[in-house]
């Protein structure tokens, strides 16, 4: 078993709007959240698509853990964790990962067949 298996991740919007998740695959969840895969979510609707807090562990029961202490936290004190290590609320995510095109995008010839 790889070390940092699950991570524990919080996702903004310009407002700050905080979403707090766990997964075993962060990069293919923040490619799903990205790519808005369940429009009705929350994540969708509000538009969060911001890396600004991400805690990485060893075990599932740890994450979940600590997922769920922070989704018990105020929203003040949320921000608080996020600003202490990302005080400008920065996008943590690599590049690549931002430049993915959502789903809903037409592939790149999409204009010359509308034209045909």
């Amino acid at each position: 078993m790889r070390s940092h298996d699950y991570a524990v991740y919080i996702l903004a919007n310009a407002r700050p709007t905080l979403y707090v998740g766990v997964t075993s695959d962060l990069q293919r969840r923040l490619r799903e959240h990205r790519r808005m895969e369940r429009p009705d979510c929350f994540t969708a609707r509000y538009r969060l698509h911001k890396l600004v807090h991400v805690e990485y562990f060893d075990h599932i029961v740890d994450a979940i853990r600590r997922e769920k202490q922070i989704k018990s936290m105020s929203r003040a004190d949320k921000l608080r964790l996020v600003r202490a290590s990302n005080p400008t609320l920065r996008d943590l995510m690599p590049p690549l990962w931002r430049m993915l095109p959502p789903k809903r995008t037409p592939p790149p010839d999409w204009e010359l067949r509308r034209w045909r």
